[in-house]
């Protein structure tokens, strides 16, 4: 219940004026972003690969509802990309993008517009040997953003997707997208999704859950697994036995600043373990589903807020 009114606040511009105007907020944003300059994400992109970590960087945006802006958001991660060619990562560093704050809901145009500031993401990835995974949103988008990522493809093939299992459509989706050369990103979800489209409860989600993960992992592509839940990541290693997948052909994926001793653990294991690292000024839809996801993250604001 309070997860669900956490979702429903981040939707909301006076609670999103209050949140972020309480100077102990960024205390605690601080644990989940990067921080707001191209700089601060290089800085833990240098971080975290030198532990032995992958990452993927996600330019901070949303529902962005001006072309302009849309064109600034796809400029920054030129410009992210760029900085990060320097460091010789390859598919190490990858970006996610979320495409409404590229264009997505810019009205009759908003898939074109998308597609095009996608594309020139994809191209500054290309040019410095990394990936491009477009991340999922809300389920109005679904049809929209695997329309563009098979635009996409035709140039750039590796391009990934996000995929949410609590929909109750993400059964099929996974089998569509289980082919070769196919990066999927599968997620619980983090959405306020009504019960017409997707699972309320937290043991149907896992359900659902495992049951997108078997049909990835029995198929061709290749499987992201992001989640911080330890029954999960064993479920993941049984079917990885079954299946006949070598450690290199599946990966793990966690939020920066969550469980980063299993982070470390599964890298030193042999395991690829991605970190998805946010970054940039825009940061208060993000901030609020980390915090409708776990009550460990609510309880850790109210401590920041008290002062200890």
């Amino acid at each position: 219940m309070l997860g669900s009114l956490l979702l429903g606040a981040s939707r909301v511009p006076l609670v999103r004026r209050a949140v972020s105007g309480v100077p102990l907020t960024r205390k605690v944003v601080d644990r989940f972003v990067a921080g707001e300059t191209t700089q601060n994400a290089v800085d833990a992109v240098r971080r975290l690969t030198s532990a032995g970590l992958t990452v993927t960087v996600d330019h901070l945006g949303e529902e962005t509802k001006d072309a302009e802006a849309a064109t600034q958001t796809a400029d920054a991660y030129v410009a992210l990309l760029g900085a990060l060619s320097g460091l010789g990562l390859g598919d190490r560093a990858e970006a996610s993008v979320k495409l409404s704050a590229v264009g997505q809901a810019l009205g009759s145009d908003g898939g074109k517009i998308a597609l095009e500031n996608a594309l020139r993401i994809c191209e500054a990835a290309h040019a410095v040997g990394a990936n491009v995974t477009l991340d999922m949103e809300d389920h109005t988008t679904v049809d929209s953003t695997l329309e563009i990522l098979r635009a996409l493809r035709h140039d750039f093939p590796a391009t990934g997707v996000a995929i949410q299992a609590y929909l109750f459509r993400s059964e099929a989706d996974c089998r569509d997208l289980a082919h070769e050369g196919s990066r999927v990103r599968l997620v619980k979800g983090a959405y306020a999704e009504p019960a017409s489209v997707a699972h309320q409860s937290k043991n149907e989600v896992d359900k659902a859950y495992v049951r997108c993960l078997r049909i990835l992992m029995s198929g061709a592509g290749y499987p992201m697994v992001a989640t911080h839940d330890d029954r999960l990541i064993s479920i993941t290693e049984t079917l990885a036995d079954r299946f006949g997948r070598s450690r290199g052909e599946y990966e793990y994926q966690m939020l920066y600043g969550i469980r980063t001793d299993k982070q470390r653990a599964l890298a030193g294991a042999g395991h690829t373990m991605r970190v998805y690292i946010p970054y940039g000024d825009d940061w208060y839809g993000y901030f609020m589903r980390r915090l409708a996801e776990r009550p460990a993250n609510i309880a850790f604001f109210l401590r920041a807020l008290g002062g200890k």
